[in-house]
């Protein structure tokens, strides 16, 4: 059974298991190609089903199954962490990689881990909230820098989200052109990134590179990172469009 293969049945299983017990069950944090499998086997869960990185736009998700009888309330077993040098002065710039690379190597799995958001004075990870006690026991230094880690809410998450807003100029809204205009490719190049299965809108793979934009896709590209297409914001004297976006820095 290959890797996607079995990405289906352990999403199935689960969305089983949830409707057999009336409660609510979810995946771990999935990745670009697994919340892809996911979109593709909607029609094969018993229960209904949504999604959630724990701040608006996340790349990594966990799927909650929700069974048809239901209740209770719920929530996602998402937490939130800040992390900061223990000493600012001798600390060293710290980017998604080094923060990955620190946590792996405590010997967690992946899945455990959602988004790392990295802003000017900290970093904030998510994560489930089963590991929030071993990370902020064992997460004592990332590369030569010691790091405290401290819980906070998600109001305060959703503000360091780091992206800038851009502008830029393209024929039209395809996905090819979109891609071009934001990573100051050719057309060609950003058409071969979609035709070798490295890009994804809203967490689905696309091979379409005249997919037309709409209004807060999320694109990511493997490889480049993604940004969210806001929308035509006006036209060029020569009739070209003039397009709005976010770009995620990390």
């Amino acid at each position: 059974m290959n890797e996607e293969e079995l990405c289906k049945k352990r999403l199935i299983d689960l969305s089983r298991q949830a409707d057999r017990k009336g409660i609510v069950l979810f995946s771990d944090f999935l990745n670009l190609n697994e919340l892809n499998i996911y979109h593709r086997s909607l029609s094969l869960f018993d229960t209904k089903t949504e999604s959630f990185g724990g701040v608006s736009n996340a790349e990594r998700q966990i799927i909650a199954f929700i069974p048809d009888a239901l209740y209770y309330d719920w929530g996602y077993p998402i937490a939130a962490l800040k992390i900061v040098p223990a000493y600012p002065k001798f600390a060293e710039k710290l980017g998604h990689r080094d923060i990955l690379g620190a946590i792996m190597s405590l010997g967690l799995s992946r899945g455990k881990i959602g988004d790392i958001l990295v802003a000017k004075d900290a970093s904030y990870l998510l994560c489930e909230e089963g590991v929030v006690g071993y990370l902020k026991e064992n997460l004592d230094k990332i590369r030569h820098t010691a790091v405290i880690l401290s819980d906070i809410c998600a109001t305060e998450l959703r503000i360091q989200q780091n992206f800038e807003r851009r502008e830029g100029i393209v024929a039209s809204a395809r996905l090819d052109s979109v891609i071009a205009c934001v990573y100051r490719l050719s057309r060609s190049q950003a058409s071969e990134l979609i035709r070798t299965d490295k890009v994804f809108v809203n967490g689905r793979l696309t091979q379409n590179p005249t997919y037309l934009c709409k209004e807060q896709d999320l694109v990511s590209v493997r490889g480049m990172g993604r940004f969210v297409y806001v929308n035509c914001c006006g036209e060029t004297n020569k009739g070209r469009s003039r397009i709005c976006y976010q770009l995620y820095k990390n």
